[in-house]
């Protein structure tokens, strides 16, 4: 079980600031992102702009593989727009 937590757009198209989810302890980074993506789909709108990060470390949505903890934290990081 980690935890999603959702920033800016990402948390007005999933409609919530955080959630738990269950996923396997080793994942490649692409697979988490279709994991929180098959929960909310309207993030593939924004999947190519926004930051994803694991433990407070950016990640690319690749194949990098992520060895998770319970409680790990995930976060979707759109971009933030204005100045």
């Amino acid at each position: 079980m980690v935890v999603v937590l959702y920033f800016a757009k990402s948390a007005e198209i999933t409609g919530v600031h955080s959630e738990t989810i269950s996923v396997p302890q080793e994942i490649k980074a692409l697979q988490l992102w279709k994991e929180i993506e098959t929960r909310h789909p309207g993030l593939a709108d924004i999947r190519n702009q926004i930051i994803f990060a694991v433990r407070q470390e950016y990640v690319e949505l690749g194949d990098q593989l992520l060895l998770l903890q319970p409680g790990d934290e995930i976060a979707v990081i759109p971009p933030i727009s204005g100045g």
